[in-house]
């Protein structure tokens, strides 16, 4: 409904039911980011000899500190460690397929749960894999929950909060805390002498949060989008209650509810994404963004391996420059349009890594600098992506069009591990074609339509058309004198009566 927001005006933007939910739903991102790297330390590969001298002495010990010795996966196997990673990833991309739809179909709050328990259970079960198919297999599931949490909080957060609130929560708090975790793996893995154990830490942040099903409530805005309006209206009485607030007699008009969610039931297909011109055009752009700056993202991660200095302290700051990243893309969502900060973030991070190829070889500390530049730059555009593509999907459908978005980027995660073999051909292709992704996502969000200060969209038929190609900073045209209104101006309504036309 286009009143929603105002119809549940009364509770407020920061009382003590929004302080209770905003901090458990942050704490829920610290299972998805604790695990996102996982797949960097349990495949490093120590030094090892591929042909035994007769008089050698290795320990069992050792081995077994690392999956690709006591797996096999080196020497003439070694083409089975990015084949590992590609099963990781392409079981996030699963995940995305099918929570999406799950989500919009059956409520926010189970696929975030379900996606931290299935994050536990097989992380601990990968601790005692005996072979490297098996192990393959429980890292398949494991990629299957890692992307869906963060995807299922981001987009419960989004619906339950307003204003304000969801600006912090959604660029500035969740993906924060969800870099916590990821700082927090390296220091693990630095500490564990075995991927065992290592594997068996990784399910303790998940099993913590499990508790907080009974204190996280389901989205009343998917409730109303779903018409269960009285399901909605008790959540959001008791919210009130909680901010010492007076609900009114009807939450929402009855009439209009049952007009506004006559057609929104059925709404949630994927193919739903392709339906009217203008959602397909944004969905396809948004894929191709989310797809190439994944890439980016990625294939600079692994690709830290051909730097100088400690592979754990690198890692350590390529997640620590994250912190700044979000913070910076918080501030740039307070007060400017979602183009412009998404595009000059996006072509900071490209430039450093062009960047690189001057001084991969001649100066490491200044190549370091350029390689967290680079991410600083790639990780604020997708935190400013994340809000964007949020406000760009209406609410019957959002949670699907959020998880086609994270499908396509562990499409470009999956392509990622073997980026690092292009250095074979060229020293310096992984870090051209990183930048140059990052160029072309430039180029596709100029066609964007904004949405800054704009009310989420609940319809599919509220979506807007891509913009003409024009400079992210151009000012608005002026209103016309004639009483008409312009292009830019046009409702959401009128659009689709002048495309028909």
């Amino acid at each position: 409904m286009q009143d929603y927001e105002e119809s549940v005006s009364f509770l407020g933007t920061w009382g003590p039911f929004q302080k209770r939910v905003f901090f458990l739903l942050c704490l829920t991102s610290i299972p998805g980011g604790y695990n996102l790297l996982s797949v960097i330390f349990l495949l490093a590969t120590p030094s090892h000899h591929c042909h035994i001298p007769t008089h050698s002495n290795l320990s069992q010990d050792w081995s077994e500190a690392s999956i690709p010795v006591q797996f096999d996966l080196v020497c003439s196997d070694q083409w089975k460690q990015p084949l590992t990673s590609l099963f990781y990833f392409l079981g996030g991309l699963f995940g995305c397929f099918i929570s999406g739809q799950i989500s919009d179909r059956f409520g926010r709050k189970p696929v975030l749960f379900g996606a931290i328990f299935t994050m536990s259970l097989f992380s601990s079960a990968m601790a005692f894999s005996p072979s490297w198919p098996i192990f393959i297999a429980l890292f398949f599931m494991l990629g299957m929950g890692q992307i869906t949490s963060y995807i299922a909080a981001f987009v419960l957060g989004s619906e339950l909060f307003m204003g304000s609130t969801r600006v912090i929560f959604s660029s500035l708090c969740l993906p924060c805390v969800y870099v916590i975790g990821t700082m927090l793996l390296p220091v693990t893995a630095y500490l564990m002498g075995s991927w065992r154990h290592l594997s068996l830490t990784m399910a303790v942040p998940g099993l913590a949060c499990l508790p907080f099903w009974w204190l996280i409530p389901e989205s009343p805005r998917w409730l109303v989008s779903r018409g269960r309006i009285q399901e909605a209206e008790l959540l959001l009485r008791s919210a009130a209650l909680d901010n010492r607030v007076e609900a009114p007699y009807d939450i929402f008009i009855p009439a209009n509810v049952e007009k506004e969610t006559s057609e929104k039931v059925e709404s949630t297909s994927i193919l739903d994404l392709l339906r009217t011109a203008n959602i397909r055009n944004v969905s396809i752009m948004l894929w191709i963004i989310w797809f190439s700056l994944n890439v980016s993202f990625f294939g600079l991660s692994f690709n830290m391996s051909a730097l100088y200095g400690n592979p754990f302290l690198n890692y350590f700051l390529l997640s620590a420059v994250e912190l700044p990243a979000y913070t910076a893309s918080w501030l740039a969502a307070r007060s400017l349009p979602r183009r412009l900060s998404c595009i000059s973030f996006t072509l900071l991070g490209a430039l450093a890594l062009l960047l690189i190829q001057i001084t991969l070889y001649s100066n490491a500390a200044i190549t370091l600098t350029l390689v967290l530049l680079g991410k600083f730059g790639i990780l604020a555009g997708i935190g400013v992506l994340y809000m964007f593509t949020s406000e760009l999907s209406p609410t019957v459908i959002r949670n699907t069009a959020m998880s086609s978005c994270a499908m396509f980027s562990r499409v470009g995660s999956s392509v990622s591990p073997y980026l690092l073999q292009l250095a074979v051909f060229n020293q310096f292709l992984p870090w051209i074609i990183v930048g140059c992704l990052s160029l072309l996502s430039v180029l596709v969000c100029f066609f964007l339509p904004e949405t800054f200060k704009q009310p989420l969209i609940d319809t599919i038929e509220q979506m807007p058309p891509l913009q003409r190609f024009r400079w992210p900073w151009a000012s608005m045209p002026p209103p016309k004198d004639d009483g008409k209104l312009t292009k830019d101006q046009t409702t959401a309504p009128e659009i689709i009566c002048t495309t028909r036309l």
